[in-house]
């Protein structure tokens, strides 16, 4: 019996919290930084697609080299948040060089492959029953993390914009001081000392593997440009400090999600979990051209359960990869699934944001759904192994 001590759920879902809080900490000023520097409405496409190519290309690195899975995880975590501190505060003090800007954001979006996978990579190692509820905190700390720059613009709403960017550092290097209070759990696989060529290639060879990580493709589809197009709808009804507290609502709600779904998936599984959270989320994706213009009511209550859904699957989707990957290689695995996922999202977001210019909003949205359709059609063997 796999007994975890009740303090570490606690530890790495705020060190997750804190260490993912540097994601977006550039988009929350982003009305400030344009009204500053004139920087154009892709401004903030550009940005965020600098930060996922930085992630992309470590975990890339991470997954090649077998870091995760070659070095104790709790230390590389550490590094990797107090690097992309380091880095957010670069981005500080030089922001108002758009070019340097871009260079700092893809340096923060590499060391943050040394905190998402990684801390999933922790959970797989103590949780090795109840994986997908540890998940369901761990991704929607994650989650939260990524919404914490909007709330801290508005709780900071007469504060300079500088402030965000330095407190977001601020905790990155907390959450890192915080995973080293764990200690190596038991039963960990012994770290390895060489490459794990055979083991990445299950994201092809093995059926169940490639079922998830097919599905977690379509998902990444979805997610980013949902939450980087969120201001965008939210400022068609709000602006100022209103629109940032909904930014934070919207993209925070998608914890709740996490959670749910990590609870349900101990009795209708991981697969299924997934499945029905793609379906919903495409849903709204469909639905956006019919409830543009609905009543506020409807409108945001809209975006609170796309909010949810969007979000919900995705620690069940890593739960699926940790189940079914090689022991010794479950950070690589997961890692290299994370790399090909941002570099799809990327896609996404460049292609969306620049189709802002010439398609209608709510018709744009629809096209979101793609990636929910496929991941459903990726899911099918995993769902009938369920039943």
């Amino acid at each position: 019996m796999n007994v975890v001590p009740p303090h570490v759920l606690p530890v790495l879902v705020l060190a997750q919290l804190a260490g993912t809080s540097l994601w977006f900490a550039v988009n929350a000023v982003m009305p400030d930084l344009q009204l500053e520097w004139g920087w154009p409405i892709t401004a903030v496409g550009s940005l965020t697609s600098a930060l996922q190519t930085g992630f992309i290309v470590g975990t890339l690195v991470f997954a090649l080299l077998a870091l995760a899975d070659r070095f104790r995880a709790t230390r590389v975590f550490l590094f990797c948040a107090l690097a992309g501190a380091a880095c957010t505060l670069g981005a500080w003090a030089m922001v108002s060089d758009f070019t340097a800007l871009l260079v700092w954001r893809f340096a923060t979006g590499f060391f943050l492959a040394g905190i998402y996978p990684v801390g999933m990579k922790i959970a797989s190692q103590w949780y090795r029953q109840g994986l997908g509820a540890a998940l369901g905190y761990l991704v929607g700390a994650l989650v939260l993390g990524s919404a914490s720059a909007h709330g801290l613009r508005a709780v900071a709403d007469a504060l300079p914009w500088p402030s965000i960017m330095l407190g977001v550092s601020a905790l990155a290097v907390a959450g890192g001081m915080l995973i080293l209070t764990l200690g190596e759990p038991p039963h960990a696989p012994v770290r390895v000392s060489t490459w794990q060529w055979s083991a990445l290639a299950t994201l092809w060879t093995d059926p169940r593997i490639r079922s998830s990580v097919l599905g977690y493709f379509g998902h990444m589809w979805e997610l980013y440009t949902f939450w980087v197009l969120l201001p965008l709808i939210l400022g068609t009804r709000l602006s100022g400090v209103d629109l940032s507290w909904m930014a934070f609502v919207v993209m925070g709600s998608g914890a709740v999600g996490c959670v749910l779904g990590g609870h349900a998936a101990k009795h209708w599984g991981s697969a299924r979990v997934a499945a029905y959270f793609l379906a919903l989320s495409g849903l709204c994706c469909l639905l956006a051209p019919w409830l543009w213009d609905a009543p506020d009511a409807v409108f945001y209550a809209w975006l609170l359960v796309w909010g949810i859904a969007v979000a919900g699957d995705s620690p069940q989707f890593s739960t699926l990869t940790a189940r079914n990957a090689p022991a010794q290689a479950v950070g690589s695995v997961l890692t290299l699934s994370n790399s090909i996922g941002f570099a799809i999202s990327t896609l996404s977001i460049l292609l969306f944001v620049a189709l802002t210019d010439g398609v209608p909003l709510s018709w744009l949205l629809t096209g979101l759904a793609l990636g929910p359709v496929l991941g459903l059609w990726a899911l099918r063997l995993l769902v009938r192994e369920r039943a």
